[in-house]
């Protein structure tokens, strides 16, 4: 329950990544060429929603981002075809968003000024130890390139998307029929015996000539490439180096601690035990019980025991209900209302929230209290440091920028005025990079992207992250091109073995069930292969004992008949085959797991509710005008 109702605090959350996700585009794009361009070549718009646009730089700025990534991806340049369908897709998502937002916006969906600026100071990035800083909002937010005015309208529209499709979720429900077929079917197990039959004990002795080498050699070259490969040289600052260089007074320190004291105060926390009822269709049933169990635990029961016989939330059932330590600012409101007005030791319900009846225990209080001057130094001297050197890094990209479009730009004098460390990579790979520079799609951007450095010349600055700021220059290139012949030979032949090792152990795991279904008993059909079988054991769906593909057999055969297995032979993805005999199945009984079952209630309610939303988003999007410019992205 404890999880539950953190997850209403942050109800919002996945739109919290959303609207961070969005700002990172921005971020990526400014990162990797300094000044985002606006020469959008006469394109007004890149979609249109009922009219309502979509502007070019927008569309841009995530392209450039998912650009990066699939060309990764692709190992190279995106294919013309894909790199059409990807830039609609975008389109239209972004389009989607749009149409939402409009719509809730329509129906009266609206987000206070309260709800905004608590999603505000929720957002970890606007955090230093757990507490909101204006000081580190306003950090992150020049870093970037956005306003908060901009920030707001974002995560509100964002919000209020969000509320829609809260209560489209929340409006769904699971008859009793239906979760009685859905837990027989999730929660049904079967009976299974099988063998591996492995590629190289079937490839026998055969030998692999040069002419079956060289046509693989031809069928397979994609595989035998090279990875097209840059020499690259770079310089590197990190925002923990300027902020080393800053210093601050006493005097600051003061004055930072008197401004934001109310960052220094602690909340009062309490640690308590609870007992949760869902309703279900039944609220009255559910409150009764509910009512049953507080008459128990006020007479003297364990409540922790009451708590792994009757709760049924997920999180905290099993060890006794207990929650831990909790603000008020951790808990859904009626709940928290309830908990901070008790004593230790009292016991409360029924209180009533939206995930059902909940009987609560305070076991102890822990008093709220303000860090002095002293005890807070540590922390405002980090941030004093951290906050000058993110202007102080600010100042260097923007100096960067100009520096480089100088005649006689070096990496060697820019890192010593800057203090930047140097690098040199040999190797950078196309794909994955190489070195500290591996993973960041705005350094292969520049190094193979479209436009990218000329051998000489220095690029940047890429702000990698939120702390790192890269130029770097590219002294050659190796194109990608295939390998010779000799140096892959030994895996072409191994490649070969397998291939013969596996179509003989398929041909012999068909030839087995042939014999199994004509009456041949299994473990001489087992001992004939030459190989040993598992023994017979019922496995749920999720068994990680089993190999995948023998679980998805398994799965997929029809019930045998009494006493008549079911027999199945698979070529496997790995190299060889498996022979696989169903013997039994077996199903859980209604009400043998309430708890089981409880939570199979709510993952189903959930995945109605966003089936749901899909089918209203595609109902919505069937009425609404929408037009795309794909030339806006070119």
């Amino acid at each position: 329950m404890l999880q539950w109702i953190r997850d209403s605090l942050e109800k919002q959350k996945w739109l919290t990544y959303v609207v961070l996700g969005l700002l990172a585009v921005i971020f990526a794009a400014w990162g990797a060429y300094g000044i985002v361009n606006l020469d959008f070549s006469g394109a007004s718009y890149a979609a249109k929603v009922d009219g309502k646009e979509i502007s070019v730089q927008d569309a841009r700025e995530q392209w450039q981002r998912q650009q990066g990534e699939w060309q990764q991806r692709f190992g190279g340049d995106i294919p013309p075809q894909e790199k059409t369908l990807l830039q609609d897709q975008l389109l239209e998502s972004m389009a989607r968003n749009l149409m939402m937002t409009n719509r809730a916006h329509d129906l009266g969906y609206r987000v206070s000024q309260q709800d905004l600026q608590r999603a505000i100071v929720n957002q970890p990035r606007f955090q230093i130890a757990g507490q909101y800083s204006p000081d580190a909002a306003k950090t992150a937010l020049q870093q970037l390139g956005i306003s908060l005015p901009a920030f707001e309208t974002l995560l509100r529209t964002s919000l209020e998307r969000g509320e829609l499709e809260d209560s489209l979720v929340a409006s769904d429900f699971v008859t009793p029929l239906e979760l009685q077929r859905r837990n027989a079917l999730e929660n049904e197990q079967r009976e299974v015996r099988y063998a591996l039959l492995p590629a190289d004990k079937f490839a026998g002795d055969a030998r692999i000539d040069d002419a079956g080498v060289q046509a693989y050699y031809k069928a397979h070259e994609k595989e035998f490439m090279t990875t097209e490969s840059a020499h690259v040289q770079y310089d590197e600052l990190r925002l923990e180096q300027v902020a080393a260089q800053q210093t601050v007074s006493d005097a600051d320190l003061r004055a930072a601690y008197e401004k934001n004291k109310s960052r220094y105060v602690e909340p009062e926390r309490r640690r308590s035990q609870q007992i949760l009822i869902t309703p279900g269709k039944d609220d009255a049933a559910a409150r009764q019980l509910a009512e049953k169990v507080l008459a128990e635990a006020k007479a003297g029961k364990d409540f922790a025991q009451l708590a792994k016989q009757y709760s049924q939330d997920p999180g905290s059932a099993d060890k006794g209900g207990e929650l831990g330590w909790t603000t008020r600012n951790d808990l859904e409101k009626p709940f928290a209302d309830a908990l901070f007005s008790m004593s230790p030791g009292e016991i409360r319900g029924p209180v009533k929230t939206r995930y059902g009846y909940h009987i609560i225990k305070l076991e102890e209080v822990g008093p709220g209290k303000t860090k002095t001057f002293e005890e807070a130094r540590p922390e405002l001297e980090a941030d004093l440091k951290r906050n000058r050197a993110g202007d102080r890094f600010g100042e260097i990209q923007e100096q960067l920028q100009s520096k480089l479009q100088e005649p006689g730009a070096s990496l060697d004098a820019l890192a010593k005025e800057y203090g930047m460390q140097t690098g040199d990579l040999p190797v950078y790979l196309r794909g994955p990079g190489a070195g500290d520079l591996a993973g960041l799609p705005q350094i292969q951007d520049l190094v193979f992207g479209d436009g990218s450095l000329s051998a000489g010349q220095i690029g940047g600055p890429v702000l990698a992250g939120e702390d790192r700021l890269i130029i770097l220059k590219v002294l050659d290139r190796k194109p990608s091109q295939l390998k010779p012949l000799p140096e892959v030979r030994d895996t072409i032949v191994a490649a070969l073995r397998k291939q013969q090792g596996t179509d003989a152990a398929v041909k012999a795991a068909d030839a087995a069930v042939t014999k199994l279904d004509s009456g041949a008993a299994y473990d001489e059909v087992i001992k004939s292969l030459g190989v040993t079988s598992e023994p017979a054991k019922y496995i749920g769906r999720g068994e990680a004992s089993v190999p995948a593909q023998v679980l998805s057999a398994a799965f997929s055969a029809p019930k045998p008949a009494t006493g008549k297995p079911v027999y199945r032979s698979i070529k496997l993805a790995t190299g060889g085959a498996a022979l696989v005999a169903l013997t039994g199945i077996k199903t859980p009984a209604a009400g043998e797991d309430r708890k089981a079952e409880a939570a199979l209630a709510q993952q189903a309610a959930s995945s109605h509710g966003e089936e749901d939303v899909a089918a209203y988003i595609e109902q919505v999007r069937k009425s609404t005008d929408v037009k795309k410019n794909p030339a806006a992205l070119n």
